[in-house]
């Protein structure tokens, strides 16, 4: 009697351990995405890339501390923002792989610089900051009416396209020396970063800048990041006004049939 319980009360067991795991899995699930589909997440967001593009990466030529940890923050949002939106799992999984593979290659660059860890870092970060906009506009595009959320996180994913064009061209540089041409050339890493920033808000809103492309596929992205800098505004604002026309519409009809 006793060896035909047995099994029976391990498999018992077992089953109820998994399902206290998928419980907690649900639940989990359940916060990150109650975090991304309100303000929270996508302010938070918002306040780290300001501060990192604005205040932290112009003084990185100081080599200012304290970039990292806004990194940190960002990797940290974004991963929970992986967890949160709807996609596959697979897709979930390869976006949270690429994002810790470029941030273990970004720490590989900083403590044993050599060139080939400084362009796979650069175009880690590349393909990595794309699928930052990815996460943003699937949270930004969810269902739902048309909040300061979604304004917000145009405004993150605006940023976000400018800081890729600036891997990119930081990229470009270290594959091709000389392909942009500086008043005065950087000096590190740092200092090519922070110019190659500039550089790319400053082509992403057409201001204009004192450095200039000089190679031509240099120039071809630098064409690109300009196009998508006047199509991307554009094309956010006339999708965020057709899904408030339709917000109001369906609330109309609702209202109508009562």
């Amino acid at each position: 009697m006793t060896s035909l319980t047995s099994p029976v009360i391990g498999e018992r067991s077992s089953f109820l351990t998994n399902d206290a795991n998928q419980s907690r899995s649900l639940v989990l699930h359940k916060h990150m995405s109650e975090f991304w589909s309100g303000d929270l997440g996508l302010t938070l967001i918002t306040m780290s890339l300001g501060i990192l593009i604005f205040v932290i990466t112009p003084l990185r030529e100081a080599a200012l501390p304290g970039r990292f940890l806004f990194h940190i923050i960002v990797i940290a949002l974004m991963v929970f923002g992986a967890s949160a939106v709807n996609q596959s799992r697979i897709t979930r999984d390869f976006v949270i792989a690429v994002v810790f593979a470029s941030a273990t290659a970004s720490i590989a660059a900083r403590l044993h610089p050599t060139p080939f860890l400084h362009r796979a870092d650069s175009f880690l970060s590349t393909v990595t900051l794309l699928l930052y906009i990815r996460i943003v506009l699937l949270v930004m595009f969810r269902k739902g009416p048309v909040t300061w959320s979604r304004i917000q996180g145009g405004i993150c994913a605006y940023l976000l396209v400018g800081m890729a064009w600036a891997s990119a061209f930081q990229f470009v540089e270290q594959l091709i020396p000389g392909s942009f041409r500086f008043v005065s050339a950087p000096a590190d890493m740092d200092q090519l970063a922070s110019k190659l920033t500039y550089f790319s808000f400053a082509t992403l809103t057409t201001v204009g800048s004192d450095i200039a492309p000089l190679l031509p596929f240099a120039r071809s992205l630098t064409m690109a990041e300009a196009v998508v800098g006047q199509l991307f505004p554009a094309t956010l604002i006339g999708a965020l006004v057709a899904m408030a026309m339709q917000s109001r519409a369906k609330q109309s009809c609702s209202a109508c049939s009562r």
